[in-house]
């Protein structure tokens, strides 16, 4: 028996056989051509092909898992015919005469390395996709299938260097019990994608499988991050226990989709989900969330190479707005800065970005940026119950400063004759311990409190949330955290406004009796947390 540990993306149990598959990929060779002209043309003929290609996997998504998992290949259509990457491949064919296939490469490696060196752990791992689809195109250079991911018969776990998105999507969900890889990241698609399919996976788990491991029993948890190898009588039987105790949990879990979220004494909270696409609402959906309690607009801008358009805006918030009907849809204004680089803002180095210029301090220092949101969000907000919530604020007069633009929006709406909710609520964030101090001043310019427990962490306790070696020093659970979030929620209810949770910290049901004792309101947390959530709740 042998044990391995990785890191578990999809929880659940896998148990059978395990089949290796082994990448097909060449080393890509560097030629000289005569005619470089051609070879740009031969590089948008496989071009053609790839997007061809990727439109067939992409109605197959959305026939198996739905539209919103299909919008990922529409994006890596999109990488295909993103200028900057073209451009990149046909002016190294043309200034140096070089193959297809070499320019391609290069231009993948160039831009894979760029995602990487990001700071937000999201563009990270996009670069797994710029390598998906350039090695699609490579392929089609070399007339090559890629990636042997072809499953004999049926009950096998997967093992791989890495598996692509495109290879993902396309497993037998009747042949494949869960997945194993050496590489990849818990915020790849590919790990998104293995959750909305429910199978088990494991990553990161430094083996470096054999094709002699082909046939060997496995045992993969999703939860944990544990591989084993030809496990013993007695391991065997305790995963095929812990399994069977999972399924029934997921089962039971099921039962309370359209239950009240209200303790046994009647004590109700309102269990919302954090999103950062419109393609979230789906699984928001299916996991029977109330509402969104945090819409991360930034999203749209970091997905994009340009100043999202107002009309560009306008149709994400519009489209969840309307997915969700009645329910509250709280969208946070832009939140760009520190760990969410966007390189178009032009934003520069700073020593200590989390304490510098981010969020509503970018919004008010380029109003004209500003604007452009909140009229695209006050526009949307005719088609559904949408909220606007400020982040990052310090001051009372910050958030006077941000309500007076919102005035003015709506004042340039109302004499262009467009719709909107006059009485949109607006909300801020309570991430900072300065706000926490000024939360009594602060209640009283808005009508909603939602506290950011991942910054609040940071800030209260001094801790550099991206710093590895703070995590002990880091705790949310710190009595000191606690405290600031009892204060906001007591300052809150003294003006008669609701104060929730959006931060990581609202899904821990370790805590969850501590914050049902301090009588927050809601707790707007994953989607794929909402259910055991409410099941913590419901046994209060």
């Amino acid at each position: 028996m042998k044990s391995f540990q990785g890191v578990g993306v999809s929880a659940g149990i896998a148990i059978g056989p395990v089949q290796v598959l082994h990448t097909a990929n060449e080393a890509v060779i560097r030629r000289v051509v005569e005619d470089p002209q051609a070879e740009v043309e031969r590089f948008r003929a496989a071009q053609t092909t790839a997007i061809q290609q990727l439109g067939v996997i992409r109605d197959s998504t959305a026939a198996k898992l739905g539209e919103g998992k299909a919008e990922l290949f529409d994006t890596h259509r999109l990488m295909l015919r993103d200028p900057e990457y073209v451009s990149s491949i046909e002016d190294l064919i043309m200034s140096s005469s070089v193959n297809a296939e070499f320019a391609v490469n290069s231009t993948m490696e160039q831009f894979a390395a760029m995602f990487a060196a990001m700071d937000n752990s999201y563009m990270q791992a996009r670069a797994s996709d710029i390598r998906d689809v350039s090695q699609r195109v490579i392929d089609i250079l070399g007339n090559r299938d890629g990636n042997d991911s072809t499953v004999q018969g049926s009950g096998h776990i997967v093992a791989a260097e890495d598996l692509a998105p495109s290879e993902t999507v396309q497993l037998d969900r009747s042949a494949v019990l869960g997945f194993v890889t050496e590489q990849g990241s818990s915020n790849s698609h590919t790990a998104i994608l293995a959750r909305t399919m429910g199978l088990p996976a494991v990553i990161g788990v430094h083996k470096g499988f054999e094709s002699s491991d082909t046939g060997e029993m496995m045992v993969v948890d999703g939860s944990t991050g544990t591989v084993i190898i030809d496990p013993d009588d007695a391991t065997l039987q305790q995963y095929r226990e812990k399994q069977s105790g999972f399924e029934e949990h997921v089962r039971l879990l099921q039962k309370l989709k359209g239950q009240a979220t209200r303790t046994s004494t009647g004590q109700t909270v309102r269990l919302y989900a954090n999103i950062g696409r419109p393609s979230d609402v789906t699984t928001v959906l299916a996991n029977d969330g109330e509402g969104i309690g945090l819409f991360r607009s930034e999203f749209l801008y970091l997905e994009s190479v340009d100043f999202p358009t107002e009309e560009y805006q306008f149709e994400a918030y519009r489209e969840v707005a309307q997915k969700m009907g009645d329910r509250l849809v709280v969208i946070r204004t832009l939140d760009i800065g520190a760990d969410k680089q966007a390189d178009y803002f032009g934003l520069e180095h700073e020593d200590n970005p989390a304490l510098g210029y981010r969020a509503i301090r970018i919004c008010l220092t380029q109003p004209e940026i500003f604007k452009v949101q909140l009229r695209a969000l006050l526009r949307a907000s005719a088609y559904g119950n949408i909220a606007v919530m400020f982040p990052m604020i310090t001051a009372v007069s910050e958030v006077r400063e941000a309500k007076d633009i919102l005035s003015q929006v709506k004042s340039e709406l109302r004499a262009a004759h467009v719709r909107f909710n006059e009485d949109i609520a607006v909300g801020i964030m309570i991430e900072t311990p300065a706000s926490v101090i000024m939360a009594d001043e602060l209640a009283a310019e808005v009508d909603f409190f939602s506290i950011g427990t991942n910054d609040l962490t940071q800030y209260t306790l001094a801790c550099d949330r991206q710093n590895p070696n703070l995590g002990r020093f880091a705790d949310p659970h710190s009595p000191a955290v606690l405290r600031m979030i009892d204060m906001t929620v007591k300052a809150a209810h003294d003006h008669g406004i609701w104060c929730g949770i959006c931060g990581e910290l609202g899904a821990d049901v370790a805590l969850t009796d501590t914050f049902l004792d301090m009588g927050i309101d809601e707790l707007s947390v994953s989607p794929k947390s909402i259910l055991p959530l409410r099941e913590a709740i419901r046994k209060r």
